[in-house]
């Protein structure tokens, strides 16, 4: 799965839960259970979790596909 600033920050975690560590680094916590946090991570995109917690959405997607590619 490649990571786009369209990717829902839900789909990340259910698929990758590995790399949430990274997530966490930039504010954006694990999601578990049917929490209200479970609900508003399947609705928020990467471009808007790294617009939320400032920062750059090129740096963001560029860390997320690197842990991504290192965990296949």
């Amino acid at each position: 799965m490649e990571i786009t600033k369209d990717t829902r920050v839900s789909e990340i975690l259910k698929e990758y839960g590995d790399i949430a560590e990274v997530m966490e680094v930039f504010g954006v916590k694990r999601v578990g259970g049917y929490s209200l946090r479970a609900f508003i991570a399947k609705m928020i995109s990467v471009q808007t979790a790294a617009r939320v917690h400032r920062v750059p959405l090129d740096e963001f997607l560029s860390i997320l596909n690197k842990a991504v590619s290192v965990n296949k």
